[in-house]
């Protein structure tokens, strides 16, 4: 088994390689997808986000209100880490789970957006970083309806691009067309995934 941590700040294209890796017959792991999933209603996950943050961080349905939360954790470098204290093991747990599932040839992809900041680098055969220009970002955030000051906040609170070189293997760099991108994924699987799986 191969295992690629891929990582990239916010707004960088990470999903977009996510998909032409597994175009390619990764299969990915998706560290944002599972983190929806360990707080859905009903979870153990929700019930200890609300006795952290209060019955306001839900919606009327019971549905944690995403927005609600952010405005909470962005604010306050403390309550990040205590919501990071909860999400992080189970979304960590869960991933193992699925990554064990994998047949033992297959090429595995965890998409892990704080890969760097939550000290994960070392657990993978390689790191791939997925890196786009600042004003790139901002504008694909606020595309996605974020203001641009919450675009701001939410790339500065996590790391730099200088911090995902120092654990990176390979950088991929999204500022330009997805045909270029296209093109940098195909060498990557050519030069570092291929020879691999002989």
């Amino acid at each position: 088994m191969l295992r690629i941590g891929l990582t990239g700040g916010i707004g960088s294209g990470k999903s977009t390689v996510a998909g032409l890796l597994a175009a390619r017959g990764a299969r990915i792991v998706d560290a944002d997808r599972i983190a929806r999933e360990v707080v859905e209603p009903g979870t153990p996950g929700l019930e200890a986000v609300v006795a952290a943050f209060g019955q306001e961080v839900l919606t009327p349905e019971g549905a944690l209100d995403r927005p609600a939360l952010a405005a909470v954790v962005f604010a306050d470098p403390d309550a990040r880490r205590r919501l990071d204290g909860i999400v992080h093991p189970l979304v960590r747990a869960r991933a193992t789970e699925l990554v064990a599932a994998a047949p033992p040839d297959a090429v595995v992809v965890q998409d892990v957006p704080l890969l760097v900041e939550t000290g994960q680098a070392g657990s993978y055969d390689l790191v791939l970083v997925v890196e786009a220009d600042l004003d790139t970002r901002v504008r694909r955030l606020v595309g996605r309806g974020l203001a641009e000051d919450d675009a701001r906040a939410r790339i500065a609170a996590q790391a730099s691009d200088e911090q995902r070189r120092a654990v990176a293997d390979v950088v991929l760099d999204n500022s330009g067309s997805v045909e270029d991108l296209e093109a940098q994924v195909d060498r990557f699987w050519a030069e570092r995934v291929a020879p691999v799986l002989g």
